[in-house]
């Protein structure tokens, strides 16, 4: 069915994406290469006389596997299993294998989901290096219309670890409640019969009910990442496009422009909206095992590097509420990264198959996007991982 979705002028019923249905398989195969098409959004410019030139250097793995669930996998039947529209490795700031499926090219953007906020604290990071921002500042202090919220006491700081006491279930699989009124607000969902408008900021600001105080456990709400978004705007008096352009895309050379979902009065969806090619998304993380420089001149900030790497709570992550996804692995969670403490892994994650891993000891930057079923499925993240580990040992 896939082949054949908006394939027709128009396209039959059964094939058609829309917005109702766009992030469900098999619709979000075409749907997460074309979302600018189905949802708003706002343009991310890149610099095409500027770009950061990567130099391929091919390498063989037809004899590489590895071992999960009492299998063994090479790389394509791994990239079946998890549905890789994409998969970029660079080792040593070499593309040392590009593959794309699905339609994908190097020059098509993919919606990475909450990768997405990786990359939101990434812009985050250098503001408070400007010195635009403080990590502890009070959230009101910057936004003031959310004195009634539940954000009334929160700093930067919770916000950015995801540890802000704000009851709320990221019921991805959910189809009525809190979630699917917030997606509504951000313009991913259609609205109902006789239902009116809504925005996102509007949303935020009527956030209210509280699970526990802030600066508990980690407690993954997306809500957050979105309103990081708004900080960031409000403290710089930039919009986020144009922030991450200025900060970020341009300066790091990317190759084509990204862009960003947007709700109906322009506020971006930072906690999931970001669109970008694969090999753009892995310069972003080769930009970190550069240790934030591109030929010498800083972009990623070190010391936000040093901070995300090391500075996580582990006994927050501990007590937060994905843990079951990644088993008894030692994690943390800092500056929207995860962190895999005993082999020094920073990663991204989305739902439905995004990734963005960085080994920067080793040199290795692995990004993935794809178009699994499931939004979030504990077996195909144990074998992303698992995959991961298994390729830094191969090549280190």
């Amino acid at each position: 069915m896939s082949s054949t979705l908006m394939s027709g002028f128009p396209s039959a019923d059964a094939d058609q994406v829309s917005l109702a249905n766009w992030r469900i398989a098999p619709y979000s195969k075409w749907a997460f290469q074309h979302v600018r098409e189905i949802v708003p959004s706002a343009n991310v410019p890149n610099a095409p006389s500027d770009v950061w030139k990567l130099v391929s250097e091919p390498k063989d793995f037809s004899s590489f596997r590895f071992e999960h669930g009492g299998r063994q996998y090479s790389i394509n039947q791994f990239l079946k299993k998890s549905d890789a529209d994409g998969l970029v490795i660079l080792h040593r700031g070499k593309v040392i294998l590009e593959h794309y499926d699905n339609g994908m090219t190097s020059d098509t953007p993919h919606i990475l989901m909450s990768v997405s906020k990786s990359l939101t604290a990434i812009v985050a990071g250098i503001l408070f290096e400007q010195g635009k921002l403080d990590p502890e500042q009070r959230v009101v202090s910057i936004i003031p219309e959310l004195k009634d919220s539940v954000y009334s006491d929160a700093t930067v700081r919770h916000v950015l670890d995801m540890r802000v006491g704000l009851d709320f279930d990221e019921d991805y699989l959910a189809t009525s409640g809190p979630i699917v009124e917030y997606r509504k607000s951000t313009n991913w969902n259609p609205l109902g019969p006789g239902e009116r408008p809504s925005d996102l900021r509007t949303y935020l600001a009527a956030l209210k009910k509280r699970s526990g105080p802030d600066g508990g456990p980690f407690h993954y709400v997306s809500t957050n990442t979105d309103l990081l978004g708004w900080i960031l705007e409000r403290a710089s008096a930039t919009r986020f496009a144009d922030l991450l352009s200025t900060l970020l895309w341009t300066p790091m050379g990317a190759q084509c422009s990204a862009y960003i979902t947007v709700d109906r009065l322009g506020a971006p969806r930072c906690a999931g909206g970001i669109c970008t090619t694969t090999i753009d998304l892995a310069r972003v993380g080769q930009l970190i095992v550069q240790n934030g420089r591109r030929n010498g001149t800083p972009i990623i900030p070190a010391r936000w590097i040093e901070d995300t790497l090391g500075g996580g709570d582990p006994e927050a992550w501990a007590g937060g509420d994905l843990i079951s996804y990644f088993g008894d692995r030692p994690m943390h969670y800092r500056n929207k990264w995860y962190f895999l403490r005993e082999r020094d892994i920073a990663f991204g994650l989305g739902v439905y198959g995004q990734n963005l891993f960085v080994d920067k000891a080793n040199e290795l930057v692995i990004a993935k996007v794809s178009s699994q079923a499931a939004p979030l499925d504990k077996d195909l993240i144990d074998l992303t991982i698992t995959f991961v580990e298994a390729m830094s040992d191969h090549l280190t």
